[in-house]
């Protein structure tokens, strides 16, 4: 994967340990950003890439992060498409009832790289039919 650096202070991503799946981006900051309770900023990390072929980026919290600090993607789980050359920004939303504070070089959330595939898209008047069938929420149980 190819990275850019926009910024002479941005970190590339890093991986916690040999076998982790994501790697941890960093805030690219000037100065701290303070995220106002139940409010999300926009953090930018520095960093434009270039993704490998039927790759996407996905950006996951960091898990340690949202547990004592209430902060996780405001999305979720954020995208970057494989043809996204932009800067890596990441909406982070603050769920706790505490104003928090984003310092620079702080580790804001992990990005995990994953395969896809986009079949052809075809309309067809019925679809085959499983077991399931159109059971949905809980019909499998507890």
């Amino acid at each position: 994967m190819e990275i850019k650096k926009l910024r002479d202070q941005a970190k590339l991503p890093l991986r916690g340990s040999k076998h982790a799946a994501g790697a941890d981006l960093f805030a690219c900051l000037d100065d701290a950003v303070t995220i106002p309770s139940h409010e999300t900023a926009m953090i930018p990390t520095g960093l434009a890439i270039a993704l490998p072929a039927n790759t996407f980026g996905a950006v996951f919290a960091r898990s340690g992060l949202a547990l004592r600090e209430g902060l996780r993607p405001a999305n979720c789980v954020g995208v970057i498409d494989e043809d996204y050359r932009g800067e890596v920004t990441v909406a982070l939303h603050n769920d706790s009832d505490t104003p928090r504070v984003i310092e620079p070089g702080e580790r804001i959330a992990q990005l995990v790289i994953v395969p896809y595939v986009m079949p052809d898209m075809t309309v067809v008047e019925e679809l085959d039919q499983t077991e399931r069938g159109k059971g949905g929420f809980g019909s499998t149980g507890k």
